[in-house]
């Protein structure tokens, strides 16, 4: 057995699930029906973001919730557009709707354009263009094989 090369949901732990989930209706977002009052599910293009108290996240895998909010994790979400001017505006409306600027978009080492925000729980989203792997019709990242 092998596991399909796929993703289907990540959840993100937050403090105030309600308010996350208005953070990202500010973004333009929108919960689904499948929502309830404890988690939150925001369906994306091909995948789905889950958000969910960080503690209870925690205790549903058994680990130690004790890792402060807004420390670097060691991942990142990101978010490609199609060109620097959309990461740009992307970057405006992200700010507008309540993220903390972390890194200005800026010209990349390896040809692209990038930079970061956090959104209210300080999980850190990276908004690019890659010429490398353009987006396709449906908006979703290209890799070369």
């Amino acid at each position: 057995m092998s596991f399909d090369p796929r993703i289907s949901l990540i959840t993100v732990g937050v403090s105030d699930v309600q308010s996350s989930a208005a953070f990202y209706e500010r973004l333009g977002w929108k919960r689904s029906s499948a929502s309830q009052e404890g988690i939150v599910f925001i369906k994306l293009k091909g995948i789905a973001l889950g958000l969910f108290s960080r503690e209870e996240l925690a205790k549903d895998a058994h680990q130690d919730g004790n890792a402060t909010p807004g420390t670097f994790s060691g991942v990142t979400l990101a978010h490609n557009l199609e060109s620097p001017e959309a990461v740009d505006a992307a970057m405006a409306h992200a700010i507008a709707s309540g993220a903390t600027l972390v890194k200005a978009p800026e010209k990349t080492f390896w040809g692209g354009y990038s930079g970061y925000f956090a959104d209210p729980d300080g999980h850190l989203w990276e908004l690019a263009y890659n010429p490398l792997s353009p987006l396709d019709a449906d908006g979703h990242m290209t890799l070369p094989e």
